[in-house]
C-alpha cells in the first residue's frame, strides 16, 4: 500500500512546490508620475488623466489633506497606490524635490492587486 501512495505523495509534493513558486512575489520598476490618491481617484476616470498627471503641481500634493490621503504612481496607463512605506518615501521625495508640477518617479517593489508594495523610490530629474 505504501508503493502506490508514494507516486501520488511526490507529485503532490511537486505540485505544491510548482505552485509555491510561481506565487512568490516578482519584483517590478514602474517609470511614472506620482499623485496624491484624493486628487488622482478624483480624475482617474477623464480620458486626459495620463496628460492631466503630467501638469498636477507638486504643492497640492503637499497640502494636508492629500497628503493624508496616501499616494500612487501612474504608470502603463494604470494606477498604483503606494503602500505605507512607499508614502513615506514619497513625502521625503516632495519636500525635497525641485519639480513643482508633474513629479516622475521610479518606483520599484511587488505589485498587489492595485498596490505596490515599495522596496524604492526614487524621482527622475533630468
Amino acid at each position: 500500500m505504501t508503493r502506490r501512495l508514494l507516486p501520488w505523495v511526490a507529485a503532490l509534493a511537486l505540485a505544491l512546490m510548482v505552485v509555491s513558486l510561481s506565487a512568490q512575489d516578482k519584483t517590478v520598476t514602474l517609470d511614472g508620475y506620482m499623485v496624491d490618491n484624493a486628487c488622482g481617484s478624483s480624475h482617474a476616470a477623464e480620458a486626459t488623466f495620463g496628460t492631466w498627471i503630467q501638469t498636477h503641481k507638486t504643492s497640492c500634493a503637499m497640502m494636508d489633506a492629500c497628503q493624508k490621503s496616501g499616494y500612487a504612481v501612474y504608470a502603463n496607463k494604470k494606477l498604483y497606490k503606494l503602500d505605507d512605506a512607499g508614502n513615506t518615501s514619497a513625502v521625503e521625495i516632495l519636500k525635497n524635490t525641485k519639480s513643482t508640477k508633474g513629479l516622475h518617479v521610479k518606483v520599484e517593489g511587488t505589485i498587489d492587486g492595485d498596490t505596490i508594495k515599495v522596496t524604492k523610490i526614487t524621482e527622475v530629474t533630468g
